[in-house]
Formats: C-alpha cells, structure tokens, sequence
C-alpha cells in the first residue's frame, strides 16, 4: 500500500511542478515604448493530500489484495505586485492590501527609498563639481 501512496504522491507533485515554474512567480517582462519594463510578481500556493487503502478479498480465490486511493491538489495564484523599471528606476507597485506589519512595510519602501538616496547624492555629487568649475574659472 505504502508504494501506491507514493507512486499517486509523486504522479501528483510532477503535475504540480509541470503547472508552476518560475514564470508563475516572476511573471515575463512588459516593455512599453522601450522605456517602461513592467515585471508581475505572483504568490503560489500549493496544497496536496493522499491515501488509500488494501481491502481483504472476500474470497479465497482473488489473488492479491485490493487497492483504493486517492489524491487531491490545489494551486492558487495570487499577483501580489508589479516592478516597474523605468529610466533605471526600480518601483514596485503592490496589487494586495497594505502590508500589515512594519517589517512588512519597510520592506516595500525600500526600492523608493534607494531611489531618492541615489537621486540625492547624485545632486550633491553635481553641486560639488559646478562649485569646484566655479572655483577654477
């Protein structure tokens, strides 16, 4: 009984992974006039259950035992938010509600927050050299 569980287990976990690949989570980019790339990312959730059972033939005469089993699966595919890349910005765009949790929001301020530090630091950086180009003239 053990080996037919398994084969059904195993029979459904390849189905599984023939319906999901990294596509399903990190969905194929959008290019949008060559300047916007919009990038899908999804949640996956996947749930199985398996058994079954030897039934004792009621004659003598059957030969081997009965089997009975089954198995069921499930898959769920949330999208949970869009990476927009444009002009060598990083935004992510979330489709699901605000995050619950502060962790969870620090986590998706991050790629702004990158950005306005970069932006930032790009004028200082810019400042310095006009002053220096006053300085010299």
């Amino acid at each position: 009984m053990n080996n037919n569980v398994s084969n059904m287990l195993e029979s459904t976990m390849a189905k599984l992974r023939e319906m999901v690949d990294v596509n399903a989570v990190v969905g194929d980019p959008i290019v949008i006039d060559s300047s916007v790339t919009i990038i899908p990312i999804s949640k996956i959730t996947a749930g199985y259950a398996g058994g079954g059972s030897d039934f004792v033939p009621k004659n003598a005469s059957a030969h081997g035992n009965p089997y009975g089993g089954g198995v069921g699966a499930g898959l769920n595919v949330t999208p949970i938010a869009f990476l927009i890349v444009k002009d060598g910005n990083v935004r992510m765009l979330p489709v699901a509600l605000p995050a619950n949790t502060t962790a969870d929001r620090l986590v998706e301020m991050i790629p702004e927050t990158l950005d306005k530090v970069v932006d930032f630091i790009d004028s200082k950086i810019e400042q310095k050299k006009e002053k220096e180009a006053e300085n010299e003239e």
